[in-house]
């Protein structure tokens, strides 16, 4: 089966700041099937759950900041994933004082697998989201390995593809290491050498698309989610020509 195709909103942030409904009108007109929220909620889940159903969309995910899921916060976290009828809550990053080293990142891998036990009853999920510190080697080994050769696949891998480039490593063979953990997969174009190597829109960029969708399908993932970070384009138009240049590579 072909994979959907989500927009992490954070593209489009700005846009969504000022129209939320309109922004994921033209979302959907453009062709995508979700989005993933980014963030604090500034709206209540229950109303974004109304605008999705609208427009004919689904959240395929929340990047959710680190804070919104320690104690007291995880409560309302929990509730508003729930309203909005995400599955998916994709921490973006932790804090670098709490994972300086690879006995800290060990200790956040437990922490993940237990959140992820608290989060199954309501049938939730978690996972982490890469930039690009988690392909240097601390300690002896990349925090990515620690990080997910510490946990089971209740723990989400959400591969971006840019992000791990940028850090030296191959989206392709880290999809290839980790079978069956990529439930969502981050599309972010990619040109090394660039003056500004996140510039060209997918189709345009130097990614090799077709191993990554390779692996991507050997790795039974669940969702594509576009992200565009330049200002290269305005943002509404960046993302309608990512997608335009998935779609011409048959996705």
């Amino acid at each position: 089966m072909r994979i959907p195709i989500g927009l992490e909103l954070y593209s489009v942030r700005h846009d969504f700041a000022r129209d939320p409904l309109g922004t994921l009108t033209a979302v959907a007109e453009m062709g995508y099937a979700g989005v993933e929220f980014a963030g604090p909620p500034a709206l209540s889940g229950a109303l974004l759950r109304a605008m999705l159903d609208e427009v004919g969309l689904v959240c395929c995910g929340w990047h959710t900041p680190f804070s919104m899921v320690q104690g007291d916060a995880l409560a309302a976290t929990i509730a508003l994933n729930t309203a909005v009828g995400n599955r998916r809550i994709i921490v973006p990053g932790i804090p670098g004082d709490l994972v300086d080293s690879r006995a800290k990142w060990r200790a956040m891998a437990d922490f993940f697998a237990a959140l992820a036990d608290t989060l199954a009853p309501h049938d939730l999920v978690t996972g982490y989201h890469n930039h690009t510190v988690e392909f240097t080697p601390l300690d002896g080994e990349p925090p990515w390995d620690t990080f997910f050769g510490n946990t089971d696949p209740r723990v989400v891998m959400q591969l971006d593809t840019g992000n791990a480039m940028h850090g030296g490593a191959d989206p392709a063979a880290i999809l290839r290491q980790y079978p069956g953990r990529a439930g969502t997969v981050h599309l972010k174009p990619y040109t090394p050498g660039a003056a500004d190597p996140f510039n060209a829109p997918i189709g345009e960029d130097a990614s090799d698309w077709a191993a990554i969708f390779a692996a991507c399908d050997a790795a039974a993932t669940d969702w594509y989610i576009v992200e565009y970070e330049s200002d290269a384009y305005p943002p509404l138009d960046a993302v309608a020509r990512c997608l335009r240049g998935l779609k011409a590579m048959g996705r």
